[in-house]
């Protein structure tokens, strides 16, 4: 027999993939203390969406002028909100106008000025020698001045690289650090499962994800399973986490004894999508029942016949 299958294989350190804990709303919103027309609209350049109020009737696919984080920018309708979960009003942010023709053209000019902007500022890098990744370069669109966003493992002194754009450009330069997770928002990608990156397709505002979260999901506590192309642990961990945190209350963990006619049974495997519980009993049955026959009473478990008793 080959006792290196029997050896125990010391558990992976996961915390490096987990997310910074960050300031997330506990309560749903109150619909009265939000205004009557609700959208929502993202910043293309750096995929970033927000809420928005406007004074008329919007469409999605609209363009419009709005204020965000960085200065007033084009920005595209994706819908009205007609059920806001998660939603303050302070981050409601009014939309200015409609883009006008000369706004469209005037984006279009600025890709093609990004494009040069990020060739000179990643040739500025590799000369300096600096230990940051360039992610991508945007032009407010008033030219007031160029975001740089770059990724980084730590803090970067970028004093001397910021003289030598403001040489170039003539004008005011900002650099920006962003997250891994930010990153991968921002340049997309395809996951492990074939389709979008969530955060680039589905949603930029997710919570952060915990090891916690792949264990209540009873998933394989591999890095490479359960991280995605960022380094972090997967955003879909946290989509059917609520689900699995609330079906496992009407159901008992793994290794918990249940008495049940005239022997012990254990349970061994919880299917919580399948609602599906597999147990061992101390008389060498097996069986496999489902989560509606448990109940709790007296704080203990109590798994009841067919008939409900």
């Amino acid at each position: 027999m080959d006792e290196d299958l029997y050896r125990e294989v010391p558990e992976e350190d996961l915390s490096h993939l987990e997310d910074e804990r960050v300031d997330i709303p506990e309560h749903r919103s109150n619909r009265a203390d939000l205004p009557d027309s609700l959208y929502r609209i993202k910043v293309e350049p750096y995929n970033e969406t927000f809420h928005a109020t406007f004074e008329g009737e919007l469409k999605a696919g609209d363009k419009v002028m709005a204020p965000t984080r960085y200065g007033r920018e084009l920005c595209t309708v994706l819908g009205h909100v007609m059920h806001p979960m998660y939603v303050r009003p302070e981050d409601v942010v009014h939309i200015e106008r409609l883009a006008s023709a000369a706004d469209l053209e005037r984006r279009a000019a600025d890709e093609e000025k990004e494009r040069k902007a990020f060739a000179i500022c990643q040739e500025k890098i590799k000369v300096r020698n600096l230990p940051m990744k360039l992610v991508f370069a945007h032009y407010l669109p008033d030219d007031s001045k160029v975001l740089f966003f770059f990724s980084a493992d730590s803090r970067v002194d970028f004093r001397d690289l910021v003289k030598d754009l403001v040489a170039v450009f003539k004008m005011r330069i900002e650099l920006r650090q962003i997250g891994v997770r930010d990153e991968a928002r921002v340049v997309g990608g395809c996951g492990v499962c074939g389709r979008v990156l969530c955060c680039n397709g589905v949603n930029d505002k997710l919570v952060p994800v915990s090891i916690k979260m792949a264990k209540d999901q009873n998933l394989s506590l591999n890095s490479l399973k359960i991280s995605g192309p960022c380094g972090r642990l997967l955003c879909c961990l946290a989509y059917e986490y609520g689900f699995y945190k609330e079906a496992r209350r009407s159901m008992p963990s793994e290794g918990v004894r249940i008495p049940y006619d005239g022997t012990v049974l254990r349970v061994l495997e919880v299917n919580v999508p399948a609602g599906r519980l597999r147990l061992s009993g101390e008389d060498g049955r097996y069986l496999e029942v489902g989560a509606e026959r448990f109940e709790q009473r007296d704080g203990r478990w109590v798994l009841l016949d067919e008939a409900g008793s």
